[in-house]
């Protein structure tokens, strides 16, 4: 049996920008607990530096 790719089986990664909104409010809530700082001040600053090329996303896997 051929093994599929995560991203392939699973349909929440199927959309990109679903994906990447998933990805950076996760990043934002698990940056949040570790530095106390608030989930909103991170993610805004996260997709700020997406926005402006500065944070660079990963590759999907394929």
């Amino acid at each position: 049996m051929q093994k599929k790719s995560l991203a392939s089986s699973n349909r929440h990664l199927s959309s990109v920008a679903a994906y990447r909104s998933a990805l950076l409010a996760n990043v934002a809530s698990s940056t949040a607990i570790e530095t106390g700082q608030r989930i909103e001040d991170i993610a805004r600053s996260l997709a700020s530096d997406l926005a402006h090329g500065t944070l660079k996303p990963a590759a999907p896997q394929k």
